[in-house]
């Protein structure tokens, strides 16, 4: 579990010795060094595996350098030599990606094939203590939904057909793997952080693509060979479920000490807010001033929500 301090306000306090201060400081700024490399190593593992699938001549190919690489980073995890810990790190996660994706290529996207992928990812992501392979996993779980994304000339895309699905779904992934967060040791504890996190994030984008276009139910549909218009979620009620489930997880956050999970809430708070008062009212200056105060107040009273809650420490 990691925690937010203010080192400076804590020793001006006298609640820490500067010598206290200082091996906090020491600790955090090896941790700060970790993440960077980890996230340079993500992203290059991502450009690279993308740039390997699209230049081997085959799809065998691809299967033999991934599942080489793989191999050869897991032999260099299991021989526990710190010398070579960030090379097996970069080796599993390249060849678990480039194995991945010749099976999705192979098979051409069926959802059989996202569920496997979905399957060896997560196994890949424990063995390798990978966060990032953990998080793929969850991603691709969405993309069994049909959940998608892209980008073409300066404009993202993001698509989820079945929004209710998402909701639930991803909202139990998210319950289980916080509980079994606390049921494992540090480094697995963060792997399960890691998919309760990316499952927080397509609830969020679930929510979002309901509170705009709300649930035609397309998979129930299928399954039942229905057409009634009564089936369709109104998107007015995704709006409000999405405001009251962020401000219920938002005010759970600040009471267990979850910054990222506070952070995510107005983050995403925000863009709820602006989303449906633009939809609304539309971009004019009237509405952009109003916005602004409106925000302004709704961060005045966290901020005093917050006064009030610290005071008892």
């Amino acid at each position: 579990m990691k925690i937010t301090l203010d080192i400076s306000k804590l020793v001006e306090e006298g609640k820490l010795t500067p010598a206290e201060a200082e091996r906090l400081k020491t600790l955090a700024s090896q941790d700060t060094g970790s993440l960077g490399i980890n996230i340079l190593v993500g992203f290059g593992v991502v450009a690279v595996a993308g740039g390997l699938g699209a230049l081997v001549p085959d799809i065998i190919s691809a299967f033999i350098i991934g599942g080489a690489t793989f191999a050869l980073g897991l032999g260099l995890t299991f021989s526990r030599t710190q010398q070579w810990s960030l090379l097996a790190n970069i080796c599993t996660v390249l060849g678990a990606l480039i194995f991945c994706g010749a099976i999705l290529t192979y098979a051409l996207g069926a959802l059989a094939a996202l569920l496997i992928v979905t399957a060896l990812l997560a196994i890949a992501g424990v063995i390798a203590q990978s966060g990032l392979l953990i998080a793929a996993s969850v991603l691709s779980f969405g993309a069994c939904l049909g959940a998608k994304a892209g980008y073409w000339h300066a404009t993202y895309g993001l698509a989820i057909y079945e929004p209710l699905l998402t909701i639930v779904l991803f909202s139990g992934l998210a319950l289980a793997t916080y509980w079994l967060s606390h049921r494992l040791r540090a480094d697995y504890e963060r792997l399960a952080l890691m998919a309760a996190r990316t499952s927080v994030l397509m609830v969020n984008f679930g929510f979002w693509i309901g509170s705009l276009w709300g649930d035609h139910l397309l998979l129930l549909r299928g399954l039942t060979r229905g057409e009634s218009a009564s089936e369709v979620i109104p998107d007015w009620l995704f709006s409000i479920a999405w405001a009251a489930a962020l401000i219920a997880v938002g005010v759970w956050g600040v009471k267990v000490n979850r910054r990222w999970v506070v952070n995510v809430a107005a983050v995403f708070g925000a863009i709820h807010f602006y989303t449906q008062w633009f939809e609304r009212l539309g971009a004019s200056p009237l509405s952009v001033l109003l916005g602004g105060l409106l925000m302004l107040v709704i961060a005045l009273g966290l901020w005093r929500f917050n006064k009030r809650a610290a005071a008892p420490a």
